[in-house]
């Protein structure tokens, strides 16, 4: 069942403008030298001052200019216990995981339909889902990589997932019935917190690669709502779901299941058989609504791609999601809805 919560409040303070980015930055649709599992159970919990800066937050306007606004947070809970992870044994070193588990969705009735729908492309290379009439949750690192915004997020665009036409019912020579083209939307305005720019002991601070696009103009497709990431335990066959546009199937919705094998308070770690190009997609779950019959999906986590890490001297790997904490939830609910009104209880 979803559980609900009251979320803590984060209040607009003040609003700055900044020098404009130069959008210089290369795209990595994969990290390394990131902070891991053995570096997360190492972090102090940060402190109401710390959480006031890393929710602060940069916003890049489709003209180029850039702003940067400062933020309270109220009602936070700081739970000390909260980085202890479960020690797990340590994996060969592959992004597909023994057989590759993969889905390609070639049927336009599933494609063009809930959940499948909410899936979208970013012009940068990367994935991500709908998240209100004119919104999109995708991972921070596909528009910024820590120091400079990537070159291809000036003119950032979002694809929409549409099948091909056929042209008078006749199919045309070369395309292919299942394949989607992709009704490409600017983006009006972007949302990354300051968390992501804030390096953890050098390296990149993954607990904060998410971002929020704004869309030009608003869609009429069906969304996903957003819900907070429950614990494994609390997960049906600790199973996530999500669906990208991986490099490799080139063209395609891929999408896919699996369980989750370790978490921290801020990120999930598992062993989905996933490719760059996926990266930013919304991992999902399917859970009943509480005193209803009725199930309803949630993206309760970002999926921020394939990670090497340094484990005691050995590189390791896995592939990690970016979990929606009722912090992250008032964030992101304020940046979609601009008030805290609408985000009191997730």
């Amino acid at each position: 069942t979803w559980h609900l919560k009251k979320i803590p409040q984060i209040v607009k303070e003040r609003t700055f403008s900044l020098d404009s980015p130069k959008f210089e930055a290369k795209t990595k649709l994969e990290l390394n030298s990131v902070c891991g599992i053995e570096c997360q159970r190492k972090l102090p919990v940060p402190s109401l001052s710390d959480l006031k800066n890393l929710l602060s937050y940069e916003t890049v306007f489709e003209n180029g200019t850039r702003t940067l606004t400062e933020v309270n947070v109220l009602g936070a809970v700081l739970d000390p216990a909260a980085n202890t992870t479960t020690q797990r044994p340590l994996r060969k070193k592959r992004q597909v995981y023994g057989t590759d588990s993969r889905f390609s969705i070639y049927d336009k009735r599933f494609m063009t339909n809930f959940p499948f729908n909410t899936a979208v492309k970013i012009s940068t290379g990367c994935s991500g889902i709908l998240v209100s009439p004119k919104h999109v949750l995708t991972a921070a690192h596909c528009l910024h990589n820590g120091k400079d915004y990537v070159k291809g997020s000036k003119r950032l665009r979002v694809g929409l997932m549409k099948t091909k036409s056929r042209g008078n019912g006749r199919k045309r020579k070369g395309t292919s019935d299942g394949m989607p083209s992709f009704q490409w939307t600017r983006v009006k305005s972007t949302h990354i917190p300051k968390g992501w720019f804030k390096g953890v002991s050098g390296d990149i601070a993954l607990d904060y690669d998410y971002a929020v696009l704004e869309l030009k103009r608003p869609h009429k497709r069906k969304y996903m709502e957003l819900g907070i990431s429950p614990t494994i335990k609390m997960m049906p066959g600790s199973m996530i779901h999500f669906s990208g546009f991986d490099n490799d199937r080139s063209g395609q919705l891929v999408y896919r299941f699996c369980s989750i094998s370790d978490e921290s308070n801020d990120l999930f770690y598992q062993y989905c058989d996933a490719e760059p190009g996926s990266t930013g997609s919304g991992i999902y779950l399917r859970l009943k609504e509480p005193n209803k019959k009725k199930w309803k999906r949630k993206i309760i986590a970002v999926y921020s791609g394939h990670q090497w890490v340094d484990i005691n001297g050995e590189q390791q790997d896995y592939n990690v999601a970016v979990r929606i904490t009722p912090l992250k939830y008032a964030q992101i609910c304020f940046w979609i809805h601009g008030n805290d009104e609408n985000c009191t209880q997730g």
